[in-house]
């Protein structure tokens, strides 16, 4: 079976997308079989990503490693069962067909609560939860006593991932790795930086997450869009020799990450 990867919160602006479409394109250009299934059914961030990719492949006359990118078909409304969840059925569907022929597959998740995201994080091998170096984004996790700083109670996501853990538990699968992502670390040491640190440390215990960075501000990682390419496929497309120093940092923090991720059969070799 597949080795499914979650990319999701409850916020949007923490980098989703952008983590998603890189882990994807990392493990293609790693010679893996990859799937990617986008459930932001509004917005299609990365339905567009894999769209530009093929146009950008089709002018260029390239053959990039690439993600097999499948839409949620729809549903015949007549054929669901008595109970059944027209959504339910659309992600099993997608996930079935690309199980076949993947060895992992990529999910990004909308910046909301959905019942396609809920069930999504039911079917995760590994979790993904990008979030910027904020107490804003902070509070998806756990809410904090503003004067002292301790941890309260778990918040709304967190409760939706341990519900999900229990599905998975009583379905008798293996449990969720948990890895949060801090993203959009500034460059500098600030105090707020560390007091983030030192509550996602306390919280990660109470609740079991791992902690792992993520990457930096920099433009290189959403620049490319409009081509649907990432910094993995700057060689390909004729930049040589022209990677300046922030483009090097990000590709190390991209390898930091797919080494962190610690998927099964992976050894990063970019």
């Amino acid at each position: 079976m597949a080795h499914i990867i979650v990319v999701g919160n409850e916020k949007g602006g923490a980098g989703k997308s952008t983590v998603s479409m890189h882990i994807a394109t990392a493990l293609a250009r790693m010679g893996h079989r990859v799937g990617m299934l986008d459930l932001d059914l509004r917005q299609k961030t990365i339905a567009r990503f894999i769209a530009n990719r093929a146009a950008t492949m089709q002018r260029h006359g390239l053959d990039l490693p690439s993600p097999a990118f499948r839409d949620l078909a729809e549903i015949d409304q007549s054929t669901l069962g008595p109970g059944e969840n027209a959504y339910d059925r659309r992600l099993s569907q997608a996930v079935a067909a690309l199980e076949a022929e993947s060895d992992f597959i990529v999910i990004d998740c909308p910046g909301s609560h959905t019942r396609l995201s809920q069930v999504a994080h039911t079917l995760a091998d590994t979790l993904v939860t990008p979030l910027n170096d904020s107490f804003v984004d902070f509070d998806l996790l756990a809410h904090i006593d503003g004067e002292t700083g301790a941890i309260k109670s778990p918040s709304v996501y967190s409760e939706m991932v341990w519900h999900a853990r229990k599905l998975r538990a009583q379905a008798g699968l293996k449990p969720i790795d948990w890895i949060v992502l801090r993203n959009r670390l500034g460059a500098q040491a600030m105090i707020n930086k560390e007091k983030m640190g030192k509550a996602l440390d306390e919280l990660s215990r109470r609740i079991g997450f791992r902690t792992v960075p993520g990457f930096n501000e920099r433009v290189i990682f959403r620049e490319l869009f409009p081509r649907g390419l990432t910094l993995l496929d700057l060689r390909d497309v004729g930049v040589v020799g022209q990677m300046n120093i922030s483009n090097v940092a990000a590709r190390q923090e991209l390898r930091d990450l797919v080494k962190a991720l610690r998927l099964p059969g992976v050894e990063v070799d970019f």
